[in-house]
């Protein structure tokens, strides 16, 4: 597991500073996700050479593609009290899950990206969903046939403004889920993963991640009912989703039961 390792307890921090300056954390688990340790900071040293102690990261997305991790991650180079800074989305490769290379930013055509969600395609091509804040409709996605080089497409979903989108394929359809803040994890649902239809039930959390594993999916996110938002400390909640006459739904307080394959999942 790959997270954004807040400053939660960073003292003298005023604005939104103890969210800048993070890390990301990794976790792992040997029970099928029963249990989780905390193994330590992923390696990247991306943007450090000119930011050595003010550097941001946010959000990782990491896949397998042939043989190698993938890592695409928000980089704001500096440690801010507001929001109104440049961040930039990079794109990173690993061997063993740890030490991460730098392959470079990706050019979006706005210098406002972050939250980045990475899925293969039918056609074989790839897709990122994405936060971009030039845009009154900041849910937009781009398209790469080679995962460096990539073409904003324009907005994924124009219903509500939101972040953090997750999309995934199951119960043979495209699922996806974006942090639509006082309006609730919003879900839509997608035959072609182009077009695609809001379902009127919400789920808990804030900025969750899905994890598709024998046949089963599980709802990963922070700051769920009882628990307030911007709480500087939040645990990493975990729920199991159903579809239920065509709905995306889970159970905040019902027992997960979680079992996790030692299969890597397939992004697509």
């Amino acid at each position: 597991m790959y997270y954004t390792q807040r400053r939660a307890t960073a003292p003298n921090t005023t604005g939104v500073t103890w969210i800048h300056g993070c890390n990301i954390g990794m976790a792992e688990s040997s029970d099928g996700g029963a249990t989780w340790k905390y193994r330590g900071l992923a390696d990247i040293d991306y943007g450090k050479d000119q930011h050595p102690k003010d550097y941001t990261y946010w959000a990782p997305e990491a896949i397998w593609v042939t043989g190698t991790y993938h890592m695409f991650l928000t980089f704001v180079p500096g440690i801010f009290n507001d929001w109104n800074h440049p961040r930039e989305i990079v794109h990173l490769t690993s061997q063993d899950g740890v030490k991460w290379d730098p392959v470079g930013p990706i050019d979006l055509k706005s210098g406002r990206v972050i939250d980045p969600c990475v899925m293969q395609l039918p056609s074989g091509k790839w897709r990122m969903w994405y936060k971009d804040e030039e845009k009154e409709s900041p849910l937009s996605y781009a398209d790469s046939s080679d995962l460096q080089h990539w073409e904003p497409k324009g907005s994924a979903v124009t219903e509500f403004k939101g972040e953090g989108p997750k999309v995934f394929h199951w119960k043979d359809r495209y699922w996806l889920i974006a942090d639509c803040w006082q309006n609730g994890m919003r879900v839509w649902s997608s035959m072609d993963c182009t077009n695609w239809k809001m379902q009127n039930e919400v789920l808990f959390g804030h900025h969750g991640d899905v994890v598709v594993s024998g046949g089963r999916a599980w709802w990963f996110y922070f700051a769920g009912p009882g628990q307030p938002a911007h709480s500087r400390t939040t645990p990493i909640n975990v729920a199991e989703l159903s579809v239920v006459d065509g709905k995306l739904l889970a159970t905040a307080d019902a027992p997960a039961y979680i079992d996790l394959k030692s299969v890597r999942e397939e992004e697509k």
